[in-house]
């Protein structure tokens, strides 16, 4: 929007504190080359256009707006003169994009000096040589600086997190070689224990009794019933008991694998009754070789299960074989986050889980907001463990108005007030030196806000901080484009 041009004046420019150190030639220079400009109420430049043109504003009010998903968020409201605003980096060039960064409107009559980018960066670079090498080495190093950072911390994310998924694999992996290796003696006992029944003079009908119980008890593993301790306990010592009470050696190490697997004394006295006397001994030795091969089964597919479900965790996390852009299910990326994470969290800090499953998939660039929640979580584990290393994580879904809201909830010892201002700033960090960049929540922001058109804020006090990120349901126009 153009403004409606009026004269210039020298003296009046150099009263404002951005020009009061110019000589009444740079003055005169700058009202040559410049001019001035009345604007009535509206808007002035726009977001995103091309940075043609550097603003200081002589007299009235301007408002500087940013766009935030689909609405125009008010950043700064100002009627000090000398303000100013627009094309200042135009001294760098084309090395960045010169594009207006935000929006400007006038709520009145207001007047402003406008000088050309091309004739700003030029008196730049000609009258204050020195000026402009110091701020393109701060304007860069601090971009290079900033994104050699965000690669280290990167890099930390993802050794803490491959850590992690390494010792939760672990785990299982282990499980399941230990399972298949006794899986091995129990199965050689049991061809064993059948070539002994088979030398006997048993008669077809006792051999097919065996059979038949042995596919009964297998049956019965599959369907055993959970036991406390106690209900555990008692029922081992009374089938010790019968164990004893029939001739049966080492009742005392047979019971406990007969009660896991859901076997009780009306079982046995069943097995007893199909039998004869003399060689129940050995029946009761090759069902308990049937019953220790089906939980070392059962113990294998929970193990080889558990890998499964990490590897997907992992997949999903990554997003690696998936479209960077996606209608996403938040809860599913949630999911994979806190299971990778699982390590550091640790065993001291409890996670609650408080989901809307009946809210929609969201457009959205699910390897970033697993970022995001990375990053957030991290922080949480950070406080409760600055605060004894205790606590409680809840992680909480829910719809508000037409956005969809994850909020994260922490024990820890809080965000000082002083500091809540800050905590979005590139290189900030309440963090001790050397274990945090500052860098994490300056990305979260950026994904959440710039990527994803949502927002993202907190509310902290000691025992109670919650980070709060809200993401439209909808795509925004220029990404579903």
């Amino acid at each position: 929007m153009s403004g409606r041009a009026v004269p210039c004046d020298p003296q009046e420019i150099g009263a404002l504190f951005l020009f009061e150190k110019l000589t009444p030639e740079q003055l005169g220079r700058l009202c040559a080359e410049g001019r001035v400009e009345r604007f009535e109420p509206g808007p002035v430049y726009t977001e995103g256009e091309p940075a043609t043109c550097f603003y200081v504003m002589l007299e009235g009010t301007v408002v500087l707006y940013r766009r935030v998903g689909g609405d125009d968020v008010e950043v700064t409201r100002t009627s000090q003169r000398g303000v100013y605003a627009g094309s200042m980096q135009a001294y760098l060039g084309d090395r960045v994009r010169q594009v207006y960064n935000n929006s400007m409107r006038v709520t009145e009559p207001t007047r402003f000096f406008v000088l050309p980018a091309d004739t700003f960066a030029g008196i730049m670079q000609e009258w204050f040589p020195m000026a402009v090498h110091l701020l393109e080495g701060l304007f860069f190093g601090s971009k290079n600086t900033q994104r050699m950072i965000g690669q280290r911390e990167r890099l930390l994310a993802l050794g803490s997190l491959s850590a992690g998924l390494t010792h939760e694999l672990n785990n299982p992996a282990a499980a399941a070689v230990r399972a298949t290796a006794t899986l091995r003696e129990r199965v050689g006992k049991m061809r064993h224990k059948l070539a002994v029944i088979a030398q006997g003079s048993y008669s077809p009908e006792v051999m097919a009794n065996l059979i038949d119980l042995q596919e009964r008890t297998a049956e019965r593993v599959a369907k055993a019933p959970a036991l406390s301790p106690l209900e555990a306990s008692d029922r081992e010592d009374t089938v010790t008991d019968w164990l004893d009470d029939h001739g049966i050696p080492e009742g005392w190490r047979i019971a406990p694998t007969f009660v896991q697997a859901g076997l009780d004394v009306d079982w046995l006295n069943q097995v007893a009754a199909a039998v004869d006397e003399n060689i129940l001994p050995s029946a009761i030795g090759w069902l308990n070789y049937t019953v220790e091969t089906e939980l070392l089964m059962d113990e294998i597919h929970d193990s080889t299960t558990r890998i499964s479900h990490l590897v997907d965790a992992a997949k999903q996390y990554s997003q690696l074989d998936r479209a960077p852009f996606q209608d996403a299910d938040v809860h599913e990326l949630l999911d994979s986050t806190l299971l990778m994470l699982s390590g550091k969290i640790g065993k001291r800090i409890k996670v609650v889980k408080d989901y809307d499953r009946a809210l929609p998939k969201i457009p959205a660039y699910p390897a970033e907001l697993n970022q995001v929640w990375t990053n957030l979580i991290d922080n949480a584990v950070a406080a409760m463990n600055s605060a004894g290393g205790e606590g409680t994580l809840t992680v909480r879904t829910a719809a508000e108005h037409d956005r969809l809201l994850v909020e994260f909830r922490d024990t820890g010892v809080g965000i000082p007030a002083e500091d809540r201002g800050r905590i979005f700033d590139p290189f900030f960090t309440t963090k001790p030196v050397g274990e945090g960049t500052g860098l994490g929540l300056d990305i979260s922001w950026r994904i959440v806000v710039d990527k994803h058109h949502g927002s993202i804020q907190v509310e902290s006090e000691p025992g109670d901080t919650r980070f709060q990120v809200h993401l439209p349901l909808t795509a925004v126009e220029e990404e579903s484009a």
